[in-house]
């Protein structure tokens, strides 16, 4: 097990520096407007302005150089935004608690949802409650966030008045008005889940009514729910595990942009948004990395559930 753990944590390392200098190349060197110093400069700059530019920024200096003082000025929390002028980190920070709330709910509630959904559609696979439910999914996966957010805002938030429109409550503030705004983000970001989710499990579940130990455990006397819970569905929740690690690791990485946008929630997918739009290269870069940290960690978390719900599986 040491060893393993010790194999992931290099891995993890590698990983983390090949994605962190492929990223700096495409944001910082390989511009599609060239010199990041003029695009910081402005159309109006002369050739002197440009120049200081580029050695107040290090931009004169070997790729190397600029890399190792990007990443160092970055994980110091010293970077700062070259086009807004804002502290880099300082912004994430304050996004962060917005962006976990959003995820880490909407992640146990489009999970939760999903199993439930998806065992009741394996088992009543065929009839009418399997019909009514795959049509309900494909409408689903079919609902861009952005669209369902503005139809829960109108007819939710502005008619009916029953949850806020937008905006972001700290717990800390009122657990109660934290809760209730993030009720309509949650479903805006789950929906979608939900459905692929589901179908996925489904499948999973109907393939494994074949399994020889499926079988076997019938043959032991095992109630059916019991062979649901502790063989079938036990087994069938490997994919979905593993695809709920690498969703719940993009989406804290501030892959809501569009959820968090439609409702205001001023998060780290807000923020990323708003440095797209004013091609922001450092808040972007440190965006794309927080999301790889956290999609590798997850992984190494999959890597563990996988062997909690398989007893076949092995770390070492």
């Amino acid at each position: 097990m040491a060893r393993f753990v010790i194999r992931r944590l290099i891995t993890m390392v590698l990983m983390l520096i090949v994605i962190s200098f492929v990223t700096f190349l495409l944001f910082i060197v390989a511009l599609p407007g060239g010199n990041p110093a003029a695009l910081i400069a402005g159309r109006l700059a002369t050739p002197a302005e440009v120049h200081l530019i580029s050695v107040r920024y290090g931009f004169d200096k070997p790729i190397w150089v600029q890399y190792v003082r990007t990443m160092a000025n970055l994980f110091d929390g010293s970077a700062y935004s070259y086009q807004e002028g804002f502290n880099v980190m300082g912004a994430i920070t304050r996004g962060a608690p917005a962006t976990l709330s959003l995820s880490i709910g909407a992640g146990v509630f489009w999970l939760l949802s999903s199993i439930g959904l998806g065992t009741l559609a394996a088992v009543r696979s065929g009839r009418y409650t399997d019909r009514v439910l795959t049509v309900l999914s494909m409408v689903g996966v079919s609902m861009p966030p952005f669209l369902l957010g503005a139809v829960l805002i109108y007819y939710v938030s502005y008619k009916a008045g029953v949850l806020p429109i937008n905006g972001y409550i700290s717990f800390t503030v009122s657990p109660w008005q934290w809760f209730r705004h993030l009720i309509g983000p949650w479903i805006t970001l789950s929906v979608l889940f939900i459905g692929f989710y589901s179908r996925v499990l489904r499948g999973s579940i109907l393939d494994a009514q074949g399994e020889d130990y499926v079988r076997t455990a019938r043959a032991k006397g095992l109630s059916e729910r019991r062979v649901l819970v502790r063989h079938i569905l036990r087994m069938s929740l490997l994919p979905i595990i593993s695809l709920w690690g690498l969703d719940i690791a993009q989406v804290i990485g501030g892959g809501a942009i569009l959820t968090e946008s439609v409702w205001g929630l001023h998060g780290i997918g807000q923020l990323a948004f708003n440095a797209i739009g004013a091609f922001d290269t450092v808040t972007l870069l440190a965006i794309v990395l927080l999301t790889a940290i956290c999609v590798v960690v997850m992984s190494a978390l999959v890597d563990i559930l996988y062997a909690v719900l398989d007893p076949r599986i092995r770390l070492g």
